[in-house]
């Protein structure tokens, strides 16, 4: 699959390389990246969550907190991560260890691969909703830059719970939704057979999101896809990665904190304009 080819994929294509079985997952980021990875585990208040990873790492020397979703390849390493679906405990991990890089002056990278947050019982109970709003609001009052990138799914709540940053990136061929395509279509048309009607519909792809300016860079990937390539893959992300954190790190505290909330309040902002406007500036 060229580059050509590549931008001709439909966005059921897409959703199906971002779950890709071989796919590159954060750990896999974290070995080629970043160097002297470090894991912190548990929340200090109930246990550790496999579906999280995080701890402190090297990016070009540079010392950051890395932190992300993980899933597994076998079923055994499914069952341990709990197919990348965090619970409560994993969301307060993660905001636990953001916090400390405040305290030490680290940048925090987060890489988003989830299909959402998990909705068994037991979360639900743990307080699943109040973890990630939560984390939503003491990831807009960090004073350190944070970067996200979205290297698979990005699924609902799930994933902004760690995707409030100063730039967000996206993989070629990675999704970012409210909602799967399946679930979609189980809404809209009572069935999952419209799934792929559905996925166009969503505006999930990178092409789409850097349009409507809900992504700041989507970062090209291999000619056949992530999963066919890591060390490519690598190599791709982290000039990325290394490039806006050269620029977030020129601003200070203050500008780090107005930078990240007008990100999100431009986010469905538009324009309406009339037949005749669209027609008299020639943008029909």
């Amino acid at each position: 699959m060229g580059k050509r080819e590549s931008e001709k994929l439909a966005a059921w294509d897409r959703v199906l390389l971002a779950r890709h079985e071989s796919r590159p997952y954060t750990l896999d980021y974290a070995k080629r990246i970043f160097t002297s990875f470090r894991e912190i585990h548990g929340d200090r208040k109930y246990k550790d969550d496999h579906a999280i990873v995080a701890g402190m790492a090297l990016l070009d020397e540079r010392p950051v907190m890395l932190i992300g979703q993980q899933k597994g390849r076998n079923m055994r390493q499914r069952l341990h991560r709990n197919y990348g679906m965090p619970r409560p405990e994993g969301y307060r991990k993660a905001i636990r260890l953001m916090q400390m890089a405040g305290k030490f002056r680290r940048p925090v990278i987060t890489l988003i691969d989830t299909p959402g947050a998990y909705p068994g019982v037991g979360a639900e109970e743990r307080g699943q909703a109040e973890a990630i709003a939560s984390n939503l609001r003491a990831m807009a009052q960090l004073r350190i830059p944070v970067i996200a990138a979205v290297i698979g799914e990005g699924g609902s709540g799930g994933a902004l719970a760690i995707g409030v940053a100063n730039r967000v990136l996206m993989l070629e061929n990675s999704t970012y939704s409210v909602i799967s395509p399946e679930s979609c279509s189980a809404i809209l048309w009572k069935d999952q057979q419209h799934a792929k009607e559905a996925a166009e519909n969503l505006r999930l792809t990178a092409d789409h999101l850097h349009k409507l300016e809900i992504i700041d860079e989507v970062v090209p990937e291999p000619p056949r896809g992530a999963q066919e390539d890591w060390d490519q893959a690598a190599d791709l992300l982290r000039a990325a990665l290394l490039r806006h954190l050269d620029e977030l790190q020129q601003l200070d505290e203050e500008q780090l904190l107005s930078d990240r909330f007008d990100r999100f309040r431009r986010m469905g902002a538009f324009v309406e304009a009339t037949q005749e406007e669209t027609r008299r500036t020639g943008n029909g």
